[in-house]
C-alpha cells in the first residue's frame, strides 16, 4: 500500500488500536527509539519492556542478529505505545525492521500498510498451527508468524469441588458444570468467577460462552448468542457467580477465586505463577462448549512481523532475524519465559513433556481461535464493543439477553 494510502488509514487505525489491546497480552513502559542509521545495524520494537539489557530475551535478540551479521537496536514499549508508534513510524518511512505486536492488530497494522506478507518476504510459516496463524491473516494474505499464544480456560479448586462432591471428569459441557455450580453453593461455598467488564477483557472472557454456543461475530442476535448470554446471566440470578463480575478485570477476577472460596475462575496461561502459589490444589479445564467438547477461546500473545521498508533490500535479513527468533529451540526457550504456548505442534509437545501441567493448557490453544479469524479485521473493535456493551446491558438487569443483542446486533449494522 503507498504512503498516501497509510496517511488515510492512520486516524482509523490509531483508535482501533487503542480499542483492541490489553486483553491478554504484556505490558509496561519503554522509552522511544528509531532506526539506526548504520546499514550494519536493525531495529526490533517488542512489547516486552520488563525484559532489560542482560535478560534472556535480549539475549536472544542480540543472538539472532549476529546470527544474521548484523547488530540489533532494540526498544520495549507498552503493548498499545508500540501499535501506535508502528503507525506513526509507518506514515514517516521509518519503521522498525522487525515488530513484535500483538496478534489482534495484526490485521489493523496491514490493512493500513505497516506490514508486509509471508508471501513479500518468504518467510515461512508452515509448520504454524493454521488456527494460530490465521490471527495474522487479512484478505487472503498472511502477516507474520507468532511467537506464541495464550488463551482461556477454567481454573478449578480442588478442595472446594471435593467439599461439594463434585467430580471433576463429570463436567463435560454447560448442563453439567451448572450442575457443579449448584452443588458447590449448597455446600456453601461460591461457585464461579470471571471477568465481564465494559472494555475488551469482557469480550475477551464472554468469547469462549459466546463462540462455545455456536454463535458468529458477525450475528450477534442469533439463538446461539443468546443463549451463551443467558447462561451468564442465569448464574448471576442463581448467585452461582457474583454480581461483582460486572465490574471485574481478569486480575480482581483472579483475586477472588486466590482467596480458596471459588470452584472455578475463567482465566488464562498467565496465571500460572499465581495459581502455584495460591496455597490450595488446583486444576486446569478447557471451556466446555454447550454440548460438549472444548470451546473456542480467544487467542492472546504476539506475531513477529516484518514492516514495509523504503528500502527493501533490507527484507532478506529481517527474514534471517525473524526465523531465528521462531525457530523450535528458540520458540521453546521464549514461550517457557512468556508463560505462553508455542504456535507448533513440535514444540507443545516439547512443552507438555518437561511439564505435564501445560497439557490442558495445549488442549485450549489447539481449540483457540483468533479475535480477527473470519476475516473480521478493523470491523473486529467495533463488534467486540457492542458485544460487551451487550453483556453488561443483560448482567446489570437494563436489558433481557435477547434485547440486549438484538440493540448491539443493530448498533454494528
Amino acid at each position: 500500500m503507498h504512503s498516501s494510502s497509510r496517511r488515510r488509514l492512520g486516524a482509523v487505525a490509531l483508535s482501533t488500536v487503542v480499542a483492541l489491546t490489553g486483553a491478554a497480552c504484556s505490558s509496561g513502559s519503554g522509552s522511544t527509539d528509531t532506526k539506526g542509521s548504520d546499514s550494519g545495524t536493525y531495529t526490533v520494537w517488542d512489547p516486552y519492556p520488563q525484559f532489560a539489557k542482560g535478560s534472556d530475551w535480549v539475549k536472544l535478540l542480540d543472538a539472532c542478529g549476529a546470527k544474521a551479521g548484523v547488530k540489533i537496536k532494540r526498544t520495549g514499549y507498552d503493548t498499545s505505545d508500540l501499535a501506535n508508534k508502528a503507525l506513526l513510524a509507518a506514515q514517516q518511512d521509518n519503521s522498525a525492521d522487525v515488530l513484535i505486536v500483538d496478534n489482534p492488530v495484526v490485521s489493523t497494522l496491514a490493512e493500513a500498510g505497516v506490514l508486509t506478507s509471508t508471501e513479500d518476504t518468504e518467510l515461512d510459516t508452515s509448520k504454524v498451527d493454521p488456527n494460530l496463524l490465521a490471527a495474522g491473516q487479512s484478505d487472503g494474505k498472511t502477516y507474520g508468524t507468532p511467537i506464541g499464544a495464550n488463551t482461556l480456560a477454567l481454573y478449578y479448586n480442588k478442595k472446594v469441588l471435593k467439599a461439594a462432591g463434585v467430580d471433576i471428569t463429570s463436567v463435560k459441557d454447560w448442563k453439567s458444570l451448572t450442575a457443579a455450580l449448584a452443588k458447590v453453593k449448597a455446600a456453601g461455598k461460591k461457585g464461579i468467577t470471571f471477568s465481564a467488564i465494559g472494555t475488551e477483557e469482557g469480550s475477551f472472557q464472554f468469547l469462549p460462552w459466546f463462540w462455545g454456543a455456536g454463535a458468529k461475530l458477525t450475528e450477534l442476535d442469533s439463538a446461539q448468542a443468546v443463549s451463551a448470554l443467558s447462561l451468564w446471566k442465569d448464574w448471576l440470578k442463581q448467585g452461582y457467580a457474583p454480581n461483582s463480575v460486572i465490574n471485574n478485570t481478569q486480575t480482581t477476577s483472579w483475586q477472588e477465586f486466590a482467596g480458596g472460596d471459588y470452584a472455578f475462575a475463567e482465566n488464562g496461561t498467565w496465571q500460572l505463577a499465581s495459581a502455584k502459589k495460591a496455597g490450595f490444589e488446583y486444576g486446569v479445564l478447557p471451556v466446555p462448549g454447550a454440548d460438549g467438547g472444548s470451546a473456542a477461546a480467544p487467542t492472546g500473545g504476539e506475531f513477529v512481523t516484518i514492516p514495509t521498508q523504503g528500502d527493501t533490500g533490507r527484507y532478506a535479513t529481517s527474514r534471517k532475524l525473524a526465523t531465528c527468533l521462531t525457530s523450535t529451540q528458540n520458540l521453546y526457550d521464549t514461550d517457557t519465559t512468556l508463560s505462553y504456548v508455542a504456535p507448533t505442534g513440535e514444540v507443545q509437545a516439547k512443552q507438555v513433556a518437561a511439564n505435564a501441567e501445560l497439557k490442558p493448557w495445549v488442549e485450549a490453544v489447539k481449540a483457540a481461535k483468533g479475535r480477527t479469524s473470519d476475516d473480521l479485521g478493523t470491523t473486529y473493535p467495533k463488534i467486540s464493543e457492542q458485544l460487551w456493551k451487550a453483556v453488561q446491558s443483560a448482567l446489570s438487569g437494563a436489558k433481557s439477553p435477547e434485547d440486549a443483542l438484538t440493540s448491539a446486533q443493530a448498533a454494528v449494522k
